[in-house]
């Protein structure tokens, strides 16, 4: 979702309490629990033994390539981001920074050796923290599982044939689940932020309110996430429906969403296939209590990672002070008037699809608003100061002026406030004077002798 809208990790999140009270939430994980159950209690039975089977039949030639399949889906995918540039890891961390690109293409041509996957798995842990110096941990939270997964595996693949070496899959799975299930979160803790994407593209809702479908998404990426940790029907099952919606996504989101996620369908399509026979890092006992642990490990699992989600963002926003700055490096920055990484969600307002009429348009406008701030900034940005005072106050004043006339018709579309709205209209109607004038400038006037 970061990747196409708005978004400020700063801001403060839905109380757990208030998820906890929607009906909907409720609606989604019943529906889940019941997936799961019903599939444990047939595992082990005719039926179950005969999706198995099936299932491996369809992925046998994946099951015996999976090394190779893995690596090459990592190699393209490093090979992207140094074409693309621009970015850490992920097409969301934006960075100016010349040398990243060229780090990704190194780690790429460490990928196909046995030996040198030691060396690019610890690269990928090292450009994540140079991250750091540019965005929020809050933020990178969401890239740390998958990531140590991916770095995990590599490292793994790399040592010789032995008990380290058959945990490289299930290392990468754990990854996987942990990475979905975290930043599921984000739908439960800021359901905002999806508001201006479902806008602009509703029928990603399937006519569903934007907000029980906001939640339910959520539901469903946290519990099949977790789904990938339990018994190997249920984390085969889980995966390829995570797969499926996944891969629905690239086609009204493009090569962005297609080079992005890469990794996770590419790792997902490994749990299919199951190559990994051996009980390693399991979870669930493989056996009757299978069906009656579900519940309450599901229980734990999203009692654990909401209050570990909304208590670090507390330690780190609300009570962090000086002492972790650091850890807040992109607010910061943004604090002290600089360019923040990404695009900033600047409204409070919290959204569940009840008693909000409005929330969704104006939720829109906000996220416009900011856009039209950073075209504003570029667009100055991109001014060449000529040395000439007078061409250069204009030059740098007209992309001002429009940015204000921007935002101010934005605000008129979807503003309630009369005092806001009567400002909006002054400002619009002031600043397009002022640049008719600026357009007009035609340059020093020779002072009358």
């Amino acid at each position: 979702m970061k990747w196409f809208a708005a978004y400020e990790v700063a801001a403060a999140p839905v109380p757990i309490g208030t998820t906890l009270s929607l009906l909907y939430f409720w609606v989604g994980l019943g529906l889940v629990l019941l997936f799961f159950v019903v599939t444990t209690l047939l595992e082990r039975r005719s039926p179950g033994i005969v999706v198995m089977k099936g299932l491996d039949t369809a992925s046998a030639p994946l099951q015996r390539n999976a090394d190779h399949f893995l690596i090459a889906v990592l190699f393209a995918f490093f090979v992207a981001l140094f074409a693309v540039g621009g970015t850490y890891l992920t097409p969301e961390l934006k960075t100016e920074a010349g040398w990243v690109p060229w780090a990704q293409l190194l780690i790429a041509l460490l990928l196909p050796a046995r030996r040198t996957r030691p060396i690019a798995a610890a690269a990928i842990v090292l450009l994540w923290l140079v991250t750091l110096r540019d965005y929020d941990l809050f933020h990178l939270f969401d890239y740390l599982a998958l990531g140590l997964g991916l770095a995990g595996y590599l490292l793994l693949s790399g040592l010789p044939d032995g008990t380290w070496h058959t945990r490289r899959f299930a290392l990468l799975r754990w990854g996987i689940a942990l990475a979905l299930m975290w930043s599921s979160l984000e739908k439960f803790m800021y359901p905002q932020w999806f508001l201006p994407l479902l806008e602009e593209r509703p029928y990603l809702a399937f006519g569903i309110p934007f907000g029980p479908y906001t939640t339910m998404a959520g539901v469903a990426e946290f519990t099949l996430g977790f789904g990938l940790l339990w018994t190997p029907l249920v984390r085969r099952l889980s995966a390829l429906a995570l797969f499926a919606l996944m891969f629905a996504a690239v086609y009204p989101f493009g090569r962005v969403d297609m080079i992005g996620h890469a990794t996770i369908l590419a790792s997902l399509l490994i749990v299919v296939a199951y190559p990994e026979r051996e009980a390693v890092l399991e979870v669930a006992p493989r056996n009757r209590w299978a069906t009656p642990l579900v519940p309450v490990a599901l229980a734990l699992a999203l009692a654990l990672s909401m209050g570990s989600y909304f208590a670090l963002h507390r330690v780190i926003y609300a009570h962090g002070g000086t002492s972790l700055a650091i850890l807040r490096a992109g607010t910061e920055r943004m604090a002290q008037g600089g360019a923040a990484p990404g695009g900033f969600w600047r409204g409070q307002e919290h959204y569940h699809g009840h008693g909000h009429a409005n929330a969704a348009p104006q939720a829109s406008a906000s996220a416009a608003m900011q856009d039209a701030m950073e075209e504003m900034h570029h667009s100055m940005g991109r001014v060449r100061v000529t040395g000439e005072l007078d061409r250069d106050f204009i030059a740098l004043m007209l992309p001002h002026h429009e940015g204000a006339v921007a935002m101010a018709r934005l605000y008129m579309e979807s503003g309630q406030d009369p005092q806001l709205r009567q400002l909006a209209a002054q400002i619009i109607a002031g600043q397009e004077a002022e640049i008719g004038l600026m357009e007009g400038w035609n340059g020093p006037r020779t002072a009358p002798h």
